[in-house]
């Protein structure tokens, strides 16, 4: 015997959120939605650093395979695929903290394995630096981006402070 689901529509207040259309089951976010609420803006910068990290941890990972492969006759040839493929663990991890400094720290110390990475395969060395430019840009353009909508929106609500009828 199982016991009975709880409908979360059943805490909503009358009218609202019994509606038939609404799901049983919903998220946090929808079910503290109301009306006219605005949405939390994104961050342009986090947006742009976690695409370069995803795509810099399935270079690792591709890297350490090669690197593997190339060396597979070496006792430490193991080590190229254990220790790139924890890297690429590391930049997919890291896409969670590029809100904060220590995300972008992180990111940069990415770049400068990839960019040393060349010691080990010569290829790295057009790739590592044009990957290191990517992140650079990501940075910079992403904060800049970020800031102009942050002044974007105060003005926005100065507006909308001083015109209410509308």
């Amino acid at each position: 015997m199982s016991t009975p689901q709880h409908d979360p529509r059943e805490d909503a207040a009358p009218g609202f959120g019994r509606e038939d259309w609404r799901p049983a089951r919903e998220t946090r976010a929808q079910r503290e939605w109301r009306p006219g609420q605005r949405r939390r803006t994104r961050s342009v910068r986090a947006m742009f650093t976690s695409t370069v990290l995803c795509l810099e941890a399935l270079l690792l990972f591709f890297l350490g395979m090669t690197l593997f492969g190339l060396n597979r006759a070496e006792p430490h040839a193991l080590w190229f695929v254990v220790g790139f493929s924890a890297l690429a663990v590391v930049a997919v991890l890291d896409c969670a903290l590029v809100r904060r400094p220590v995300g972008i720290a992180i990111g940069w110390a990415v770049q400068a394995v990839l960019v040393l990475s060349a010691l080990w395969e010569y290829s790295m060395f057009l790739i590592g630096p044009l990957f290191a430019l990517t992140w650079w840009y990501a940075v910079t353009k992403g904060g800049q981006i970020d800031r102009e909508n942050a002044e974007r929106a105060r003005a926005q609500a100065e507006w909308e402070a001083a015109h209410p009828e509308n």
